[in-house]
């Protein structure tokens, strides 16, 4: 695992973008402040860019996840994976346009969201 991989973690049910943060952390990734906003997540992509993003689709502001994902790989090209409460199957097929690198159940433990994110950065 490469440990200097930076990750911005958008959620807008702080306490559980607080205990993903976290975890990744003790795993040896690089996490910042929780985003809880799609229109903060671009503006911090701006100026931060991160090498991966993990982005919950449903936020609370004029910009839900999957638009701010959107604004966001067409402008810088960063990895997304989405993160979500729903259906990830049915999901699957609305966010194609997207191209996320993953999409991840909230239910999937940390195992998963790793592989994920190791995926996300070797591609």
């Amino acid at each position: 695992m490469n440990k200097n991989i930076r990750i911005l973690v958008v959620e807008d049910e702080i306490l559980v973008g607080i205990m993903l943060s976290r975890k990744l952390e003790s795993c040896g990734y690089e996490v910042g402040d929780v985003i809880i906003n799609g229109e903060e997540a671009v503006r911090v992509t701006d100026r931060e860019r991160p090498d991966v993003i993990l982005m919950d689709i449903a936020l609370s502001g004029s910009l839900n996840g999957l638009e701010a994902a959107r604004q966001i790989r067409d402008k810088y090209n960063i990895p997304i994976i989405l993160f979500t409460g729903y259906d990830t199957e049915k999901l699957s097929q609305q966010v194609l346009d997207i191209e996320p690198a993953a999409i991840i159940s909230k239910l999937d433990n940390i195992e998963v969201v790793l592989k994920a994110i190791e995926k996300a950065v070797a591609a």
